[in-house]
């Protein structure tokens, strides 16, 4: 795999509350990511910032199984039934490096959290009021959505000095429709740089990727596997060749505040954070709801789309 280069710098800061310039909407359909500044204020990142601190805090240890999130690399994709029912609920995953060889955690425990999730859109004022909003309507609207339904909405910590890796990847994997059209509304709740493990992306390869694999449910529903992609595999007709296999990434190094937009069909990926300081994002998804969301995704609602919220909700 070819090295990072550092990618352009984001667009000057535009009246983001109105939609996506052409110049945005026209770096959207070339590279397959958008970098966008000032999308939060600082008083938004603050009540963001404030708010998962004090989860972070005031989440009990007692009869929580420590769950770790694993992305594979060091040990199988997290799969149990604390994380697959996690859907509608607020819930916290630990760092897989946040524990000894005897299974006790090294960190405090507001250190050892990989993510909070994955309900926050609905079950937190303070997340909710960033997610439902006029403005990610209006990007949802100038992206092609027609009925933008928004899920998995989750707090990414990437911790000082154990901040996992996540290897490259594509999100229309983890929340497949057909076809394809899940779109990661990313955004950063401080600095995010090539210490602390930003993001990085294969600018284009959105056209060059199709869907292969998904992350799915087992059979009898009890953990997670990798199954080949019997569905649409949009872009169709390609084959994977040596220009995908050695992708060149581009960093995305940005400030706090900033929202990056992902196709669902981008290689993106992110280094450990091996750094002394943090890297907290928020982050949700949004899917076409005229797209059929397959039962075999592993993120499952109990009353099935109907607990998808619809993003055009805000503009009413």
């Amino acid at each position: 795999m070819a090295p990072s280069r550092v990618s352009p710098p984001p667009a000057a800061a535009s009246d983001i509350s109105k939609g996506l310039t052409k110049q945005q909407s026209e770096e959207w359909d070339k590279n397959g990511y958008l970098l966008i500044p000032d999308a939060l204020s600082p008083a938004q990142v603050k009540e963001l910032l404030n708010e998962s601190y004090k989860m972070l805090n005031e989440f009990p240890l007692d009869e929580h199984p420590m769950t770790r999130f694993s992305t594979g690399e060091q040990s199988d994709h997290v799969g149990d039934d604390y994380f697959l029912t996690s859907s509608d609920k607020v819930r916290f995953f630990f760092e897989e490096d946040a524990f000894d060889n005897d299974g006790n955690l090294t960190k405090p425990k507001h250190l050892a959290i990989n993510k909070i999730g994955h309900y926050l859109h609905q079950l937190s004022p303070s997340f909710n009021r960033a997610s439902i909003t006029s403005q990610n309507a209006n990007i949802a609207r100038d992206l092609g959505f027609k009925d933008p339904r928004v899920l998995q909405s989750m707090v990414i910590c990437k911790q000082p000095e154990i901040g996992g890796r996540v290897p490259p990847h594509q999100d229309s994997v983890f929340l497949y429709t057909d076809p394809p059209s899940a779109v990661g509304f990313w955004y950063a709740l401080e600095d995010c740089t090539v210490d602390n493990g930003c993001l990085s992306f294969a600018a284009g390869s959105h056209k060059r990727a199709p869907i292969r694999d998904r992350f799915v449910r087992n059979d009898d529903g009890t953990g997670t596997v990798f199954a080949p992609n019997a569905g649409s595999q949009w872009p169709r007709g390609l084959e994977e060749d040596e220009e995908v296999r050695k992708e060149v990434y581009e960093l995305g190094e940005v400030k706090a505040g900033t929202l990056v937009l992902i196709h669902g069909n981008l290689l993106h990926k992110s280094e450990k954070n091996t750094s002394k300081k943090g890297r907290m994002i928020y982050t949700f998804h949004v899917i076409e709801g005229e797209n059929g969301y397959d039962e075999r995704n592993w993120l499952q609602m109990p009353d099935n789309d109907q607990g998808f919220t619809r993003l055009n909700e805000a503009m009413q």
